[in-house]
């Protein structure tokens, strides 16, 4: 009979239909446990296996727990609420991780440390155990994107072996149920400000004969997503900003005159797009506002206090109004240039660098007017 109110750790592995490495995973998970004089359990987070694997789950001696809910991260989320253990060490049944070398992740867990995560590509890479595009590709870009997102401290995001404290674990209230789960628990950790460590871990081949559940493009589509969607900075202040500012340059650099460069003139047209890329990087900053403020109350992206809760309708309706009064002056001045030459045709060139402005302080002036509501609505707190 287990003491579940002392168990130091719990070694937990999702399965899914994985007969065939399962009982070799286990006893290198006890033979660990046995050896290290640890107090701990083995629990498997079964997804509806359909090949036999709680039964040998079972008469391997460890902890089955059923999850309904299909995905990664639900097998995980419901492996780690059911965790008797201070700790939990999780990695994947498929016998590509040494479930008999587990020490350095306690010793890192022993010292506080909230998350513990293994390196691939520090401790070693077997041959034929990662696909060239994970090994050069996916991961590398993957993880270095949630490093300079998040400032993460961690090198390889999708190592599946991996130990935390269960209680922290639980705290940060991780929801993702696919394989997107591997990056919100090392985000949402980072954005917490829990104590991070790595230890090098060496990647075997899996012991199956069937293909991985992984779908390469699938998955590693979800966790960019994942990545860009909790990191609104990336995803739209910074391109807003620089398209915003590209456009605007080249908008009253060819609102003075054309330019030629190399003997390729710029001027009407692109001055017309010019204003488009202009207004485009405007959107973009203000998707950025609305998502801010949408985190800050919805509590999935901590932020500290800034310039986002001076920005109200109010303000706006000022900002926009004077725009829009701007462009409509500017508008009927281009109006009366046009009765001035009795209706008639006029100079393009000439005509389109004073309409073009106009149009677009009178978008931007709606842009903001309309921006200011929507912030003061997604501030609206529901009880």
């Amino acid at each position: 009979m287990i003491d579940t109110n002392n168990l130091e750790l719990t070694i937990l592995m999702p399965c899914l239909n994985e007969a065939e490495t399962l009982a070799v995973c286990i006893k290198k998970a006890q033979s660990f446990l046995t050896k290290y004089n640890i107090s701990g359990e083995i629990l498997i987070a079964d997804n509806g296996s359909t090949d036999g694997s709680q039964q040998i789950a079972k008469n391997n001696g460890a902890r089955i727990v059923d999850i309904p809910e299909r995905g990664y991260g639900a097998a995980l989320i419901g492996g780690c609420n059911a965790a008797y253990g201070k700790y939990v060490i999780m990695g994947d049944a498929d016998d590509s991780y040494d479930f008999s070398s587990l020490m350095p992740f306690i010793e890192h867990l022993r010292l506080g440390d909230d998350l513990v995560m293994g390196n691939r590509f520090k401790g070693g890479i077997l041959k034929g155990a990662m696909p060239p595009l994970h090994k050069y590709f996916g991961n590398p870009v993957l993880s270095s994107l949630g490093r300079l997102f998040f400032k993460s401290p961690i090198g390889d995001f999708h190592c599946g072996l991996r130990g935390y404290n269960t209680e922290r674990m639980i705290s940060l209230g991780l929801h993702t149920t696919g394989m997107e789960y591997a990056s919100e628990m090392i985000v949402q950790a980072t954005i917490n400000k829990y104590k991070i460590s790595e230890v090098p871990v060496i990647l075997s081949p899996d012991g199956r004969s069937r293909a991985p559940h992984l779908r390469s493009w699938h998955d590693g589509w979800r966790h960019l997503k994942f990545l860009l969607i909790h990191s609104p900075n990336w995803l739209f202040l910074y391109p807003g900003l620089l398209f915003s500012v590209i456009g605007l340059i080249f908008s009253v650099l060819l609102e003075i005159s054309s330019i030629s460069l190399n003997g390729i003139g710029f001027d009407i047209n692109t001055l017309l797009y010019s204003a488009v890329f202009f207004i485009l990087g405007v959107d973009l900053i203000l998707f950025h506002i609305f998502t801010k403020i949408y985190a800050i109350h919805a509590k999935f992206i901590k932020t500290e206090k800034n310039y986002l809760s001076k920005i109200n309708a109010e303000k706006c309706v000022l900002f926009g109004l004077l725009f829009m009064i701007i462009g409509i002056i500017i508008t009927i001045m281009a109006f009366l240039y046009w009765k001035k030459m009795s209706f008639g045709s006029l100079n393009s060139q000439l005509i389109f660098r004073i309409t073009i402005p106009a149009a677009i302080l009178i978008l931007l002036g709606v842009k903001i007017i309309f921006a200011g509501f929507l912030v003061d609505i997604l501030r609206i707190k529901l009880k």
